[in-house]
């Protein structure tokens, strides 16, 4: 019985030492996390503007390999251009990353800027942040989707796997001697959007949107009376053939 309680207060502490409190989210926490899986993105960076006048849609260079739709608390990764010879090592902690995130969560890498080298752009968009295996690791552990500030390669294995991913293009490129983990979990700035480990990534063929942990709450709610109003309207454009009618009736666009 001692040994068992044990394990337990080490798994616990393990977990801890990992994630942001939206990684060892409450029932509450994770309902809200359910409710920005159903709602458009497009509603959340509205909410996010008229609630607090922010922008939280990330570049238009940022697209889904694949149609699709996720939410989940970000677990964040950065590398750094660097030229070496190190190998996978220098690339642990974004594997150390996956492996010890739990389900539902939304891997955010961002692949910063260099001095580069002759034959390689300053652009980590020349770049693959993730390939097959990565979104194999990430398929298997149950993380809702990836968002790459580079891009990605494997892509027909991908596809197969059918793993949500958002980058700025495709590459066949590798990272692997190129660049080095500088961070895990810490705050990065991902295609324009400043996202810190914990903040709801929401993601659909419109783009990703990103709201801070803390905020959550409030916005889903706008977001979910932002759809509602949108989607009464389609209707009544449909009967009266009037979008002016509509906005009169309903107050927006």
């Amino acid at each position: 019985m001692k040994r068992t309680f044990t394990l337990v207060i080490v798994i616990g502490l393990i977990g801890a030492a990992w994630g942001p409190a939206w990684l060892r989210a409450q029932p509450a926490e994770v309902s809200i996390v359910e409710g920005f899986r159903t709602v458009e993105v497009a509603s959340v960076s509205d909410a996010m503007e008229q609630l607090y006048g922010q922008r939280a849609y990330m570049s238009h260079e940022m697209r889904p390999l694949s149609p699709t739709k996720f939410a989940g608390p970000a677990v964040t990764v950065v590398l750094k251009r660097e030229e070496h010879k190190e190998g996978s090592s220098a690339s642990q902690g974004m594997l150390d990353a996956i492996d010890s995130s739990p389900a539902g969560s939304v891997y955010v890498m961002v692949l910063e800027r260099g001095t580069g080298a002759p034959g390689w752009s300053e652009d980590g968009g020349d770049f693959a942040g993730i390939g097959g295996l990565m979104a194999t690791a990430m398929k298997y552990r149950g993380f809702a989707g990836a968002v790459i500030d580079a891009s990605v390669r494997d892509t027909p294995q991908i596809r197969k796997l059918q793993f949500p991913v958002f980058s700025r293009g495709v590459v066949p490129s590798t990272t692997i001697n190129h660049y080095r983990v500088t961070g895990v979990n810490v705050p990065v700035t991902c295609a324009g959007v400043r996202v810190n480990p914990g903040d709801i990534v929401a993601a659909d063929e419109d783009g990703v949107a990103v709201v801070p942990a803390g905020k959550a709450a409030d916005v889903l709610k706008k977001s979910q009376e932002l759809d509602d109003i949108e989607h009464r309207m389609i209707p009544f454009i449909e009967k009266f053939r009037s979008i002016r009618e509509a906005v009169k009736q309903f107050g927006r666009i």
